[in-house]
């Protein structure tokens, strides 16, 4: 069969292409993967969601299918995608299961499931799941079953865990500071002001009235425009926008200026740097993020590994290397001291304790990086399998010698789609859509299909 799991789960539109049917096949086959591995206690796996209407169903179908598996479950509610991985860990699970499409539109939906520690599920226990959808198995009965619990201290304890990581013994760090949160109408709608206020903030929160159709509808960490004004119109210090699940953090500064994740990673390099606390004093970053968090870096003696897209990828590196950050440009922030995700709360907690700190603006901070005008062009309708094409080839070498040293190129093709992304930095925005656009049409011309 076609493999379901994407790298972030199985997405798709919410009972269309993900069914109940398909929902309770996972739970099933999940759970019969994780009994196979277990065999000294009864398997325990925690549940949450984000806000999505589908998400009712959805959790009903994946629940029953780990239940009538034989699996106890409990049912964290709703709750951003980093709280289900930290109490993954912290309940000792055996498995998390997010009901959640992150950034995507309301009608789409997603199953992502979490290993034991709140870890991303390896490739091959994916391909296990895979395998096991539709096979014949041998149903538990009478008190084989599991057991369906609804956990009450969801909130509490994912909130407990995030303000430990801020260390601080006064139990006010963020005292003084006028912040606007906006939680996208998602699964930091409860928690992300709770958060915040419990940290000594003054905080005016926007996109925080899920109905169940409105996530990420105009507002949060994809559309910053509703949070740059309400920065202006509160005075306020600083704004952040998580997204739906809330495992992305971007932010914009008191005077609605765009702070995004290249820019919050030098932020975060710097501080960890400074305290020592910076593992081989390496960020791990995305091939998309922008040269000038290199080129910043770099001046501070900080070296930046390049991923492929995805926090996969800027994981994997991670936990290879045991570097202690890492991230993507989209504002996904990896702090492995605390977190096995990305985490956009406490990415907003750990930035504005830096702001206090260091008693500087979030302007001021992320003004550490100049960011150089980038172009990204897609070209559809071509070949994506033959960018080492010669002429193609040396078209790049010729841009990437016109720019010397002062800009970047980038050919990615796309994973799924008959397209070839052409990125081009340069130290003029004149100067990296001429050369983006030439580029693109050698693209066209040589690679046509």
């Amino acid at each position: 069969m076609p493999r379901i799991f994407g790298t972030d789960g199985v997405r798709g539109l919410a009972n269309a292409e993900l069914t109940a049917q398909l929902a309770l096949d996972l739970g099933v086959a999940a759970a019969r993967v994780l009994r196979r591995e277990i065999e000294d206690h009864r398997p325990l796996a925690v549940v949450g969601r984000d806000t999505r209407v589908s998400g009712h169903f959805l959790e009903g179908a994946v629940v029953a299918g780990l239940a009538s598996a034989g699996v106890d479950v409990l049912l964290l509610g709703v709750v951003p995608t980093p709280g289900v991985a930290y109490l993954t860990d912290a309940l000792d699970a055996d498995l998390g299961v997010v009901l959640s499409a992150s950034h995507n539109p309301m009608p789409d939906n997603g199953i992502k499931f979490l290993a034991r520690g709140g870890v991303k599920l390896d490739d091959h226990h994916e391909s296990l799941i895979e395998a096991a959808l539709g096979q014949e198995w041998e149903r538990p009965t009478g008190a084989a079953v599991g057991r369906v619990t609804a956990y009450a201290g969801t909130d509490e304890e994912y909130a407990e865990h995030l303000l430990r990581t801020l260390d601080d013994p006064d139990g006010k760090p963020l005292s003084g500071l006028r912040i606007v949160l906006d939680c996208a109408h998602g699964a930091a709608s409860t928690v992300g002001p709770k958060v915040l206020e419990a940290a000594g903030a003054t905080v005016i929160t926007i996109g925080a009235e899920p109905d169940g159709l409105n996530i990420n509808d105009g507002v949060g960490s994809t559309h910053l425009g509703p949070l740059a004004e309400a920065v202006l119109a509160h005075g306020a210090d600083a704004g952040f926008a998580v997204d739906g699940d809330a495992d992305r953090c971007l932010a914009v500064d008191h005077t609605g200026t765009p702070v995004d994740g290249d820019q919050i990673m030098a932020i975060l390099a710097l501080a960890l740097h400074e305290a020592g606390e910076l593992k081989d004093d390496t960020l791990v970053a995305t091939v998309m993020s922008n040269l000038g968090l290199i080129q910043a870096l770099d001046a501070a003696g900080i070296t930046v590994r390049r991923a492929a897209v995805g926090d996969r990828y800027v994981l994997e590196q991670m936990n290879t290397h045991g570097f202690v950050l890492g991230g993507e440009q989209s504002g996904h922030v990896i702090l492995s001291r605390h977190a096995t995700t990305g985490d956009g709360l406490l990415t907003a907690l750990h930035v504005l304790r830096r702001m206090v700190r260091t008693q500087k603006s979030l302007r001021e901070l992320a003004g550490v990086m100049t960011r150089l005008p980038q172009v990204l062009v897609n070209v559809p309708g071509v070949d994506r399998t033959r960018t080492d094409d010669v002429a193609l080839v040396a078209a790049v070498a010729e841009a990437e010698a016109e720019l010397a040293g002062t800009g970047r190129v980038l050919l990615r093709p796309s994973g799924t789609e008959p397209l070839v992304r052409v990125m081009v930095e340069a130290p003029t925005a004149e100067q990296a859509e001429a050369v983006a656009q030439r580029l693109a049409d050698v693209v066209r011309e040589r690679l046509a299909v």
